[in-house]
């Protein structure tokens, strides 16, 4: 993908027209009001943040009490340790990198870019085999450069990257 501020506008406004109306479009902005007013997730709102990633991982999700669920997205959106942050998202069922991404963003929309392999082809990076705090970090302080050299929200740019790979990557459609 040619990484300009003109093709990531294009591509993130692609991705708002095709999901306009749509589950993720609801669930990304209720999620975001949430955590205006709230440093923690409830089951319910876990849940739905898991069902806004991936649903195929619902039955872990549940798997979950509301009281581990508190005291965990607690824990990790107080901590100023970027690593512990993220990894002690891992202890819930069902949360692996990609989801413990997407709590830290609707979190902090401005600090944490959501880790998907779609943006990770578009961006012309080889998909590791698993992925590691280093390789998150690196991750992170890429689209956080993006954002900060064209003026870009990082959203804009996780939206852009998503639907380019999307419309061409052949083998994930």
């Amino acid at each position: 993908m040619l990484i300009n501020k003109e093709s990531i506008i294009k591509y993130s406004n692609k991705y708002d027209s095709v999901m306009k109306g749509s589950f993720d479009e609801y669930g990304e902005k209720e999620l975001k009001e949430w955590f205006k007013n709230n440093r923690y997730l409830d089951k319910e709102k876990f849940i739905r943040l898991g069902r806004w990633k991936s649903r195929r991982p619902i039955k872990h999700y549940e798997n979950n009490s509301d009281d581990l669920i508190k005291e965990i997205t607690k824990f990790s959106l107080a901590t100023i340790n970027e690593e512990a942050r993220i990894k002690m998202l891992f202890v819930l069922n069902g949360v692996s990198w990609p989801v413990a991404s997407v709590i830290l963003h609707f979190a902090f929309p401005n600090k944490y870019p959501i880790l998907d392999v779609r943006a990770i082809w578009s961006l012309g990076w080889e998909q590791p085999k698993s992925y590691s705090f280093d390789f998150w970090q690196k991750y992170c302080n890429k689209i956080i450069e993006l954002s900060n050299n064209l003026s870009i929200p990082i959203r804009t740019i996780d939206k852009a990257l998503w639907q380019y790979s999307r419309e061409t990557q052949n083998n994930l459609k």
